[in-house]
């Protein structure tokens, strides 16, 4: 089976999500070929300067800063009862343009590392608040993850797989994707288009009617 996930480094649903569907493949003990592809939410974070998760999360939704705590504070829990300890309140937004072109170039050229890198930059953002704009931060998580730190320094510092970053938001906007983290089953021909974070139970149904053929090309609506 074919995994396809578009995720954006400040989107605190995408590592959940892909936590999530993790724990279900391995329960069904299911051999997946993991695609990363990137969905930048927020191209202008930290280009002109930089804000709290709480300030944006405000300012996106039109609600109070302490309205926004309380909504920050329940994913936070949400994110605990799946064993991730993210400290989302104290992350600082910033681009994650670099991460997600680092991301980018690893599933082209180190496809076997890729969902491990992803998840170390998640892990390095979401539980550590580290600056995941910052090329010295990625190299050092390139390099834990066994790439080698002269190629993972070429790509952060030259810009390149900033197109790609770009066709992947493209492709997803052509999907009628307009969020993160969106989740794609390819298997025997057969699609199933998973938009948004569904708890592990149902995504372990969505993986069994996969490998049954009980589900035609067709996009789950998220209920939540």
């Amino acid at each position: 089976m074919n995994i396809i996930y578009m995720i954006d480094f400040n989107c605190p649903y995408s590592y959940i999500g892909l936590k999530r569907l993790k724990k279900a493949i391995e329960t069904l003990n299911i051999n997946v070929e993991w695609e990363m592809k990137a969905f930048e939410l927020e191209p202008l974070a930290g280009k002109r300067h930089v804000k709290s998760t709480a300030e944006r999360y405000s300012e996106k939704n039109e609600v109070s800063i302490n309205e926004a705590l309380e909504k920050i504070r329940e994913i936070e829990e949400i994110a605990l009862e799946d064993g991730l300890k993210i400290n989302y309140k104290d992350m600082l937004l910033t681009s994650s343009n670099n991460a997600l072109r680092l991301s980018k170039f690893c599933q082209n050229m180190h496809p076997e590392v890729t969902l491990k890198l992803v998840e170390e930059i998640f892990y390095a953002n979401l539980v550590k608040n580290e600056n995941i704009a910052d090329t010295k931060v990625l190299s050092k998580i390139a390099v834990s993850c066994g790439l080698e730190e002269s190629e993972a320094n070429k790509i952060l510092e030259n810009n390149y797989y900033n197109i790609e970053v770009y066709l992947d938001a493209e492709e997803a906007v052509s999907y009628g994707i307009t969020a993160t983290p969106c989740f794609i089953l390819n298997h025997k021909g057969e699609r199933l288009i998973i938009p948004g974070v569904f708890s592990t139970g149902e995504f372990e149904s969505a993986l069994k009617d996969m490998k049954s053929g009980e589900i035609e090309k067709k996009t789950f609506v998220n209920p939540h």
